[in-house]
Formats: structure tokens, C-alpha cells, sequence
């Protein structure tokens, strides 16, 4: 079958009259009705929860409304509703907390549609997220070293500690995977995340065909999220729960093809990457609260793959802000989906179509099935930060050119993207606050808690994330400009404020790399200074991020920006004692500093010389000797640091 430029295998459904539902619910145009839209008003005097959600055109017997705390594992009984109902007022609720809601909703023409948000009033700051292993391949390691370094710093100033392996591309999965398992049994409290960067290895498991074109092996990232399953046999799905979130960024095997301009190499795509990466973490992208959807797969038996982006997109972009895609086979050029994500921006988008390894029919403009390519994605600059898709092939993500990576490869937004579809992914928990990953685990290992009317290939090994795992949704600008002097009372730090409406600031502290910060402020301080009155006896690294009451369409709560930082020295503190070998000066010190002496004859006169050679600290004291100190009847010294 030829397709546009190219001969692939490729699987489209249209629109099955002969085996599916009735007709007046069957097609692109009503996929939405497997889902339930739902998203959220609050209000905290008197605590309430409005959940609304879109009418069905249908027939509709009930709906039914479960709540549950988002640790639960189960719904426990709902609360029924008619059939017309498009509301639900929850006031036994709290001001401080988050409650997750399923609606279930069941219509007479035989379907059954689903929706989920997690909803909460002011839901609580969220400070110290654990720990996260980054895994580094070396291949361009060194070329990157700048923006790697930035990124660690990133990921701090969001509350991740990193722990950090750079590994070879020529090494087994097995290997890799060990160093994670090392790390999460030494802490298994806290180390909740991966992020493979580069050509970390590839782990191939199974013999699946989730879309008619043969069973084959499929690559597996959730082999390192697991740290206690057993993969000897190469299991089609996963042998365990998936405990760490897990996703990666991977430029290998980009080459762009017939690209109409000169490609990126590997480690410019890479870097580029990193760069998109940091600028949406400090606001500097900012994308409108806006979903686009391609859907031309239709209802498929009530599969409706589409629905993984109808049911999110609610919660996390809110009523009305989802802008519909013509896919019919005789469409405008300008509504068709590509030519939508390179005009304008989305904070999120949904493609659905005939699927192959590097394009997807009837989304975009090329050939007798308006295709659309990886290089039409990167070359037109598609412009959607968080993107969803569904089709052939796309599970197998390391082929080259995979369609799913080309949206981390667009030069100004694209940060993550995912098949979803079969099976569904859940990520309602992102619009108050939890990073993508944790939606991706969820959809990883749910089986039955999160529904759609037919959900296939629940906990399949291919699941996968491309992209950051640790991304959220809504980022604050931070303050800027922090600046820490030593004075008498203290450090005295001052910053510049953020340029948005915040509730206020929090100051941490920390003495070492690699130590969590701790919070030196009991509330938010309104102001732009801050006097840290306790005494530090070693270098210290500080750390102000702004806090705002983010208002999303699934409620409202406590959202820090990233973290800005500045390190201060501590004082040095000087004991003097003369012995029988002379006068002996002790200090504090850090371990590998180098220091020198000096002396002068008067506190007030610029007359101070070296009297010492480099003195390398190492430990956290650190002396020299005059060895003649009669021979000065007055003398003063001082200890310097480079």
C-alpha cells in the first residue's frame, strides 16, 4: 500500500458499522462520548467541589460518582445520578486536600463512558519530591556537560535529589538496570523516579502484536522502573508492579532521512532538548490552556482510542478548550492537525490515525493519504508541549525516525510524548500538580482501577514515556536575582520577585551537594529579603522559590516555582593558642579548600603579606604555625581563600 513518499504496513479503522455500536454514536466526530468530561470549581467558605461535565447527546440511564483518596486502590460505592445530570457538588471536603473522582457514566445504545479527575481546594505544597536516578549515556556526555550540569540544577530546585550514572550504550540492560536497583534498595523510601538520557540501552521484551502487523519483541523502559519483577523470561506483560517513574529522552537513530534542510546531529538534538526542557521549567514557553485533537480511528468497538485524550484533556485544560482536527479525507489544508500544530500552540494534542514507523495518515497534507511525517513534525516546528498519539508501530519507539520522538526533537516545545490508546493512559493527577511520570506509572500498572469500555493491552511491556519524566504541567516563575552577603546578625539574602501574583517565598539551606534542603521558613515571607540569623560553620548553598495558588480546571492548589540559588562561605573563625612550637592559628575549614595566611601590622592599613604556603584543608579544621612570635610585639593575621 503506498502512503504519501514511502511503502509501510499500516492498520486504519474508520468507522465499524458492521460490528460496533449504532450508528449515530459511531465515527471520529462522537468518540468523545466514551468518556465522561469532567472538570472542577472550588470554593473553600464554605469547602465545596463542583464537578461538571459535558452532556451526551445519547439516551443516558445514570451516571455514577465514586470518590476515593488518591493512596486508594479501590472505589468503594458510588452515589448515582440521573441520566441528565451534568453536575455533582461534593461538600464533605476539606480545605487542604485532594479527593480523586471516577464518573461512570451508562447509555442506552449500549456504551459505557468513564471520566477521572483528581480535585482538590488549596491541595497542599509539595516541597521534596525523593529521589531521582538520572542515567546518562557517555556517548555525548562531555559535549553536554554544561547542560546536564543545568539540569541537575534544575531538578533540585524542583525538589529532586539526583543521583546520577553515566553509562555506555554498549552495555547490557541488565547492567544498567542493576545500578537503579543498587540505588532504590539503599533508599527505598524516597528514590521514586529514572530518566534515561542518551542511548541508554535498549530492553527489548515479548513477542506482541498489539496492532496486526506480527508479533515481535517490543522495547521495554519499563524493565527500569521495576526493580523486583522477573524478566529472565521476557514477559509480554509486566511481571511487577512498576515502582519508579521512568521515561527517556533519546536522539539516536534521528537522521531526518529526506529532511528538506540540513537535520541536527544526535548531540544538537539532544541539547536542544535540555534547553526546551529548562526553559519550560522557568517559564520562559508559555503556552495558552488549549487542547488539539486528530481523531480518525473513530470508535473502533468501543475501543476509542481517542478518549485517552478527550477523558485528560478536561481536567487539565478545561471545558471548551479542546479544538477538533478535520481528518476526512477531503479536508482543508489548514485544519488538518499537522498544519494546526505548526500555526499555533497547545499545551496539549492527540493524533490518531493509520500508523507506520516515521508518519500517520489522514493527519497532515502529503499524498493520497494526507500523511504526516517525522520530518514534517521537527520542520514545520510542531508546537505542542505534551502530545498523545495512537497507530501502528509506534510502540516500537527505537526505530529510526520513530514518529513519537520527533515531537521531542521539534526546536521550541515538544517535551513528551506517548501512545496511548491501547491501552489508555489516566493522567488527571497532572492538573493538580503530580509530574507526567506519575500518570505514566499509573497507566503502566493499572489493570482494572481506571477503565475505558474496552481498554486492551493493559500493562504491556511497550508502555513507554518519551521525555522527561519529571515535567509538570504548571510552572511558576521563580523570583531572580538572589544574592547572600555574611554580616554580623547573619546571611543576608535579597532576590528580585517573581513576575507573577505568588502567596509569597520559602528560604532553604544546605551545606553540602547531594544533602536535601531544609526549609528555614515556618511561612511565606511577602517580602524580598530574608536574614538566616544562625550561626553556619561551613559553606552553605541557598535556595528562595515562589509559591502561588494555582487555579487549574481540577481545583486549586499550592505550586512552588523552581528553585534559584546562591552559595555564601562561612566565616572563618580563628583560635590562636601559643605553645612551646609558637603561636598556632586553628580555623574551620571544608575539605579541599586551599588557604593562605596572612599578616599586617595594623587592622586599619592595607599592608598584609603571605606568611604561609597553600594550605589544602582535609577536614573541617586547619592550622599553621608562627614559629616566632616574640619577634612581633604586634602583629595581626588573616585567613584567605582564593
Amino acid at each position: 500500500m503506498k502512503i504519501g513518499r514511502k511503502r509501510f504496513p499500516m492498520c486504519e479503522v474508520i468507522a465499524l458499522l458492521i460490528y460496533g455500536l449504532p450508528m449515530q454514536i459511531i465515527g471520529s466526530e462522537n468518540t468523545w462520548a466514551f468518556a465522561v468530561q469532567i472538570s472542577a470549581e472550588v470554593q473553600s467558605s464554605p469547602p465545596q467541589i463542583r464537578l461538571t461535565w459535558r452532556a451526551d447527546p445519547q439516551f443516558v440511564t445514570n451516571y455514577t460518582v465514586y470518590r476515593k483518596l488518591q493512596s486508594q486502590n479501590n472505589w468503594g460505592s458510588g452515589q448515582t445520578l440521573s441520566g441528565n445530570a451534568t453536575q455533582f457538588v461534593d461538600a464533605n471536603v476539606n480545605v487542604g486536600a485532594a479527593y480523586e473522582y471516577r464518573i461512570v457514566k451508562q447509555a442506552q445504545p449500549g456504551y459505557t463512558g468513564y471520566g477521572y479527575i483528581f480535585a482538590g481546594i488549596e491541595a497542599p505544597l509539595v516541597e521534596a519530591r525523593g529521589k531521582l536516578i538520572l542515567v546518562v549515556a557517555n556517548t555525548h556526555a562531555d559535549d553536554l556537560t554544561n547542560e546536564l550540569a543545568r539540569l541537575e540544577s534544575d531538578l533540585t530546585g524542583d525538589g529532586w535529589r539526583v543521583i546520577r550514572h553515566d553509562v555506555s550504550s554498549a552495555d547490557s540492560p541488565q547492567a544498567v538496570r542493576n545500578l537503579i536497583i543498587s540505588d532504590y534498595d539503599a533508599d527505598p523510601a524516597n528514590v521514586k523516579a529514572v530518566f534515561l538520557f542518551g542511548h541508554v540501552p535498549v530492553f527489548r521484551s515479548g513477542n506482541l502484536n498489539y496492532d496486526g502487523h506480527l508479533a515481535r519483541p517490543m522495547p521495554a523502559d519499563a524493565f527500569y522502573g521495576d526493580v523486583s519483577g522477573d524478566w529472565s523470561g521476557s514477559p509480554n506483560f509486566l511481571p511487577a508492579d512498576v515502582q519508579l517513574m521512568v521515561g527517556r529522552v533519546d536522539m539516536f537513530n534521528m537522521t531526518g532521512m529526506a529532511a528538506p534542510t540540513p537535520w541536527p546531529s544526535e548531540v544538537e538534538l539532544l541539547r536542544n532538548y535540555l534547553n526546551k526542557d529548562h526553559d519550560w521549567r522557568h517559564r520562559i514557553i508559555e503556552v495558552p490552556p488549549r487542547a488539539l485533537m486528530g481523531n480518525r480511528r473513530g470508535d473502533e468497538r468501543g475501543e476509542a482510542s481517542a478518549s485517552s485524550g478527550y477523558r485528560n484533556f478536561e481536567p487539565l485544560v478545561g471545558p471548551g478548550n479542546t479544538v477538533e482536527a478535520d481528518t476526512e479525507d477531503l479536508s482543508k489544508v489548514t485544519d488538518r492537525w499537522g498544519p494546526m500544530l505548526a500555526t499555533d500552540t497547545y499545551l496539549w494534542a492527540y493524533g490518531c490515525g493509520g500508523g507506520f514507523p516515521d508518519g500517520i495518515s489522514h493527519l497532515g497534507t502529503q499524498g493520497e493519504y494526507n500523511s504526516l511525517f517525522s520530518t514534517d513534525i521537527v520542520g514545520q516546528d510542531a508546537k505542542a508541549v505534551f502530545v498523545m498519539l495512537f497507530g501502528s508501530w509506534f510502540a516500537d519507539w527505537d526505530q529510526p525516525d520513530n514518529f513519537m520522538r520527533a515531537f521531542l526533537a521539534t526546536p521550541t516545545m515538544g517535551l513528551a510524548c506517548g501512545m496511548a490508546g491501547r491501552p489508555h493512559w489516566f493522567l488527571h493527577h497532572l492538573g493538580l500538580g503530580e509530574p507526567i511520570g506519575y500518570g505514566v506509572r499509573l497507566s503502566m500498572n493499572n489493570s482494572t482501577l481506571y477503565q475505558n469500555q474496552s481498554n486492551r493491552f493493559t500493562r504491556a511491556v511497550y508502555i513507554a514515556l518519551m521525555g522527561d519524566p519529571t515535567l509538570r504541567m504548571h510552572m511558576v516563575a521563580p523570583p531572580t536575582g538572589l544574592t547572600g552577603n555574611t554580616l554580623a546578625q547573619g546571611v543576608q539574602l535579597n532576590w528580585s520577585p517573581s513576575s507573577e501574583t505568588v502567596r509569597g517565598y520559602h528560604v532553604y539551606r544546605r551545606s553540602a551537594p547531594g544533602e536535601a534542603f531544609s526549609r528555614l521558613t515556618d511561612s511565606l515571607l511577602t517580602a524580598t529579603s530574608f536574614v538566616d540569623t544562625n550561626q553556619i560553620l561551613e559553606n552553605c548553598t541557598y535556595m528562595v522559590r515562589a509559591v502561588k495558588l494555582q487555579s487549574t480546571p481540577s481545583g486549586t492548589y499550592l505550586n512552588a516555582s523552581q528553585g534559584i540559588f546562591v552559595a555564601v562561605a562561612a566565616p572563618i573563625q580563628v583560635v590562636a593558642q601559643l605553645g612551646t612550637e609558637g603561636l598556632t592559628l586553628t580555623w574551620n575549614s571544608q575539605v579541599g579548600l586551599v588557604y593562605r595566611v596572612l599578616a599586617g601590622n595594623s587592622l586599619t592599613q592595607d599592608d598584609w603579606t603571605d606568611v604561609s604556603d597553600d594550605i589544602t584543608a582535609t577536614g573541617t579544621s586547619a592550622s599553621w604555625t608562627e614559629p616566632n612570635p616574640g619577634l612581633f610585639p604586634r602583629r595581626f593575621y588573616r585567613i584567605k581563600t582564593p
